[in-house]
């Protein structure tokens, strides 16, 4: 029970210290101009995935489940649900703006 108390609490520090990396790394390309615009915005949807990432496995314990597979499910629905909307949103916004 204690050491499975100290990993825990290991994972979630290292989590922490992953998560703050992976919103300084974007925060200074953006801010200091390192990269030009197709590059920055690629790093920073890299870093926004790989933050999700670290979220899942290290705050939400994807794999920790009895039965993961029903949580990988819903994970990956819920990741076609927001594509859908997302890009439905942006097909929206290109058409009003060739409408104006």
């Amino acid at each position: 029970m204690h050491q499975e108390k100290h990993d825990s609490t290991r994972s979630y520090i290292f989590g922490f210290i992953l998560s703050i990396v992976l919103t300084i790394i974007p925060l200074v390309l953006g801010l200091n101009h390192i990269l030009s615009t197709v590059p920055l915005i690629i790093a920073i949807l890299t870093m926004a995935i790989l933050q999700f990432l670290v979220q899942l496995f290290f705050f939400m314990h994807i794999r920790e489940s009895e039965r993961p597979g029903y949580n990988i499910m819903a994970l990956v629905l819920g990741v076609i649900f927001v594509i859908t909307i997302v890009a439905s949103s942006v097909w929206i916004m290109s058409f009003n703006s060739q409408v104006q």
